[in-house]
Parts: C-alpha cells; structure tokens; sequence
C-alpha cells in the first residue's frame, strides 16, 4: 500500500467520518483510481471509523505545511 498526494486527494472530499468499506464504495462511486481502491482495500479492516485523511495517511499534507503567504493574492 502506497499513498501519494494525487492518490490521497481523491479522498479529500469523502462523507468523514467513515469506515473503510464507506470509503471504498465513495471510491467507486467518484470514479478514484484503482489505486485508491487498491489501499483502501489492503487496510486491515477492524470495524474503525476514520475521522480524517490523516487518519488513514498521517503524513497528508495541510495547507499549514507549505510556505504560503495568501495575502500576497
């Protein structure tokens, strides 16, 4: 199982909090890449219900992460 950026994105929108069967049928349903569905399905399933992304990816980057001044636009 491997997480990228572009992978985890699709994932941005998803009805949170949700279980990973949730997340897989969202999957499916917003046309994610295979590999979305791929890791979500090699996640080990014990009925837990993930609140965010970060929860499934801990390393998912925020807005916080990148050095951004909003107010420059």
């Amino acid at each position: 199982m491997y997480w990228t950026l572009e992978l985890a994105s699709h994932l941005e929108d998803a009805p949170w909090p949700a279980t990973r069967d949730e997340l897989i049928d969202y999957a499916i349903r917003s046309g994610s890449p295979l590999e979305v569905i791929e890791n979500l399905q090699a996640m080990e399933d014990e009925g837990e219900t993930y609140e965010i992304i970060d929860d499934i990816w801990p390393d998912y980057p925020r807005k916080d992460d990148f050095l951004f001044n909003e107010d420059e636009y």
